[in-house]
């Protein structure tokens, strides 16, 4: 009888374990419908997991991981016997967001800290990490990942001109159009890619410099300092990232050849030194656009302060603003020396102006009883907008600057078989805790990471009707 009872409780101590460890059985393979599935936190992993969910209610990113890895699955070395990135991700991705077939409530996400460790990124599970960082390190990765393919092809493709059923038109002259492989990498850019451009014009004589290109993955966004009274939304933020700034004796050319044709021949000309005034813009909007709030300040003393006052943002976000404009190919000469018209962008101080521009960070009432009708219904307010995004994912950090826990605000999967439908219903995911929430409250969350995609707005959406219609006719 004592061994039996030595037995019993042994056998109750190993269930007690497993019901700690991995929950009710029952329980896991009866997800509630609507639900995505939470993550096992392996230590300190809710940077990771907060990640995770957040780029799971993306689904550009995911249609876009499915044709990097169908193009890429062919170059790759069948003896490297190592997992890509794109493919593990997809995998975490596509479960995350119920694309594929699970009864699993929790899942584990090891596979992907192991897969980024043979792309020499030392990644501890049982150490405070940033959601922020391991995004960089995610999209870089990636980068390297597609630009390891084979860019180049051959001269001759002799499989090609083996075939007769080739028509000859589809033979082209190589200088009159790219390259089908060229054509293909940038083809390859992940949604978050995206491109700054940085505009100098000199105070002086008004000319402008040409305009210089830099590549982000994301929008890192400083707070600005908030007036008493005044909230801090959104817009303020953008606004304080684009604000043209002054810069000092810099030489100018334009001045130089002026003064240089008003002087007698024969004399030397010193380069002529004027202040310049710089503006960033974005020359390139992504597809998925991800935006980080700087939280992390310095005191007086040189010791790291969280901020933690509410920044405003919306469910739906107008970019058109911040875009870059391009001049016409063919510029008037007369017109060289004259200002652009985005070197006058507003500044932030024109935010509290009677008249702003924008509402970025404004709750209206509207767009919180209905919000998936925005882009049809009131799109008006903004005007058209070519450059609309909305809101899909919130990373939020609680605590301080040592240590802390970081929780997602997302969409819940569409229930539609359509992968781009967007649900109105939104997730609180906490590891693998998951629960429904309403629009109200993630947008009272104190945002740390943003996730936008881009939609089309309701004059975008009637031009594409009316082509559709053109082309059946």
């Amino acid at each position: 009888m004592k061994n039996w009872g030595v037995i019993g409780g042994i056998a109750a101590a190993l269930a007690a374990s497993v019901y700690v460890l991995w929950g009710p059985i029952t329980e896991r393979k009866k997800r509630r419908k609507g639900l995505a599935p939470g993550l096992l936190n392996l230590g300190n992993t809710c940077f990771m997991n907060s990640l995770l969910q957040s780029l799971s209610a993306c689904p550009s990113l995911i249609n876009w991981l499915e044709e990097f890895t169908v193009q890429t699955e062919a170059n790759q070395s069948a003896s490297s016997g190592n997992p890509s990135l794109s493919l593990t991700l997809l995998r975490l991705l596509k479960a995350l967001s119920c694309q594929e077939a699970t009864d699993e409530d929790i899942l584990d996400a090891s596979c992907l800290l192991e897969v980024l460790r043979t792309y020499r990124w030392q990644i501890s599970s049982f150490e405070e990490q940033d959601a922020h960082e391991l995004f960089h390190v995610l999209t870089s990765s990636l980068e390297d990942e597609r630009d390891r393919q084979p860019r180049v092809t051959n001269l001759f493709d002799v499989h090609s001109l083996e075939q007769p059923e080739i028509p000859h038109k589809q033979i082209r002259c190589r200088m009159r159009e790219s390259p089908h492989s060229m054509s293909n990498h940038w083809k390859l850019q992940h949604p978050f890619h995206g491109r700054l451009t940085s505009n100098m014009v000199c105070k002086h004589c008004r000319h402008q410099s040409p305009v210089r290109y830099d590549t982000f993955d994301s929008l890192s966004l400083s707070i600005p300092a908030t007036k008493w009274g005044h909230p801090m939304t959104l817009d303020h933020c953008l606004h304080h990232f684009i604000s043209s700034e002054s810069v000092k004796d810099v030489v100018c050319n334009n001045c130089t050849k002026v003064q240089a044709q008003g002087t007698a021949s024969g004399h030397a000309i010193q380069n002529q030194r004027t202040t310049f005034v710089k503006q960033l813009k974005l020359g390139k909007l992504p597809q998925c656009l991800c935006i980080h709030l700087q939280r992390l300040s310095w005191s007086s003393q040189g010791m790291p302060l969280k901020r933690n006052e509410h920044v405003q943002f919306s469910e739906f976000l107008v970019m058109d603003i911040y875009k870059h404009r391009f001049p016409p190919h063919k510029p008037n000469p007369r017109h060289q020396l004259e200002p652009s018209p985005d070197a006058k962008s507003p500044d932030v101080e024109q935010l509290d102006g009677s008249k702003p521009s924008l509402m970025n960070g404004t709750c209206s009432p509207s767009l919180l009883t209905s919000p998936i009708a925005f882009p049809f219904t009131a799109v008006s307010d903004y005007g058209s907008p070519a450059y609309l995004y909305r809101l899909m994912a919130v990373v939020v950090h609680h605590g301080d600057m040592h240590s802390g826990h970081f929780v997602t605000y997302r969409r819940s999967p569409p229930p539609s078989k359509n992968t781009l439908a967007a649900s109105s219903q939104w997730l609180w995911i906490s590891d693998d805790i998951v629960r429904k929430t309403t629009l109200q409250e993630v947008l009272s969350s104190s945002a740390y990471l943003l996730f936008y995609e881009r939609v089309q707005s309701r004059l975008q959406q009637q031009q594409q009707q009316s082509k559709e219609l053109r082309a059946e006719e």
